[in-house]
């Protein structure tokens, strides 16, 4: 986690922060290759072992025992293996990654989705995300757990929330294909959708994607049709945009913008200060959730303060445990900045040895 620097950060935040995610470590690991709780992935993986790992990872540093997670391991089934025994008896939801890189990964949830967006609620300004109020999430649908996640967001601090229908994965065959206008075409009937909703509902709050809000702000004053607060991810953001959303686009609402994906939940953005220059800098959601920068040459060693690398995500969860999964992402290590007692990344954008195989498409 701080293994480097700790003459300059040792706080006794930092510090507190590092045993309660030693904690975490020891208690998801026991669980997980616990032959009463464990998913069937994960004893058999115990099995196969000369160690025992609920004997032996004690840290978040011991993880490096594991190696670094596949991602083929996601793709395909059964997906049963990854239900944790203790969860046998509970309805489990299926989730999809996007789908841009080949067959989508697949992860199982219970209860993540929901934990992971109660946590993030509080990160959110009542002023600008009212208690109460109606939402609108434009963005992916279907088997994506967005889908679920933001209306959860919103029936939890007290609204109801209105959808679009959203199908990325024929937006990604269009582009790929050189179907460059019927791609836009279908973008534009996103936005019809929305901007119906729109005019239509007293809704207060959005979440979208940016080329989603920028596309929506095209049309209309985002400010005049009501809107207060947008919650926006689920893509690259750059420092550009987020200047452009913050001062043309928005016009004073406030912008909330996050990192997230299937595989880790939801990482908050860091207030916006002036020396920061509109970078954008997340912090993923510790315990449950970490984020290191590392060398892709030597993805065992991360890389200094300002640095840039590739990002490498653990997730640490009773429903989903991944050690150490080479993301397909790049960006710059970012230092703790409290109440984050803990790593963060700076302008995350799609790693550059990758980046050729990668269509964004709407989002």
């Amino acid at each position: 986690m701080l293994e480097v620097e700790t003459n300059k950060l040792d706080t006794p935040e930092l510090k507190q922060a590092r045993e309660a995610l030693d904690a975490h470590v020891r208690e998801i690991v026991e669980w997980h290759f616990n032959p009463e709780t464990g998913c069937p992935f994960w004893l058999d993986y115990a099995s196969r072992l000369d160690w025992e790992p609920r004997r032996e990872i004690k840290t978040y540093a011991d993880l490096a025992r594991f190696g670094f997670f596949q991602d083929e391991h996601l793709r395909g089934g059964p997906v049963r293996r990854w239900v944790p025994r203790a969860y046998s008896d509970r309805p489990v939801y299926v989730f999809e990654t996007g789908g841009s890189t080949g067959v989508p990964k697949s992860r199982i949830n219970v209860e993540d989705f929901r934990l992971d967006y109660e946590a993030f609620s509080h990160t959110l300004p009542d002023e600008a995300f009212p208690r109460g109020a109606d939402w609108l999430a434009v963005g992916p649908s279907g088997p994506r757990r967005l889908r679920l996640a933001v209306e959860h967001l919103a029936q939890y601090r007290g609204g109801i929330c209105f959808m679009v229908d959203l199908d990325p994965r024929w937006v990604i065959k269009l582009l790929k294909s050189g179907q460059a206008k019927q791609a836009e075409a279908y973008k534009q009937h996103v936005v019809e959708q929305a901007l119906t909703l729109l005019r239509a509902h007293e809704i207060r709050c959005l979440f979208t994607t940016p080329k989603l809000l920028e596309a929506i702000c095209e049309k209309v004053s985002l400010k005049k049709l009501g809107i207060t607060g947008v919650f926006c991810g689920g893509t690259e953001m750059t420092p550009q945009f987020h200047r452009f959303a913050v001062e043309e686009l928005l016009d004073g609402i406030h912008f909330a913008p996050t990192y997230g994906n299937t595989l880790m939940g939801l990482a908050v953005g860091k207030p916006r200060l002036a020396e920061d220059n509109y970078a954008i800098i997340y912090y993923p959601p510790a315990p449950r959730a970490m984020l290191e920068v590392v060398d892709p040459a030597d993805p065992d060693r991360i890389v200094g303060y300002g640095e840039t690398g590739r990002v490498r995500l653990t997730t640490l969860t009773r429903e989903f445990f991944m050690p150490r999964f080479l993301e397909r992402d790049q960006a710059e290590r970012e230092p703790p900045y409290l109440p984050y007692a803990w790593d963060g990344v700076r302008n995350v954008r799609p790693f550059a040895k990758l980046e050729t195989n990668v269509v964004e498409g709407v989002y």
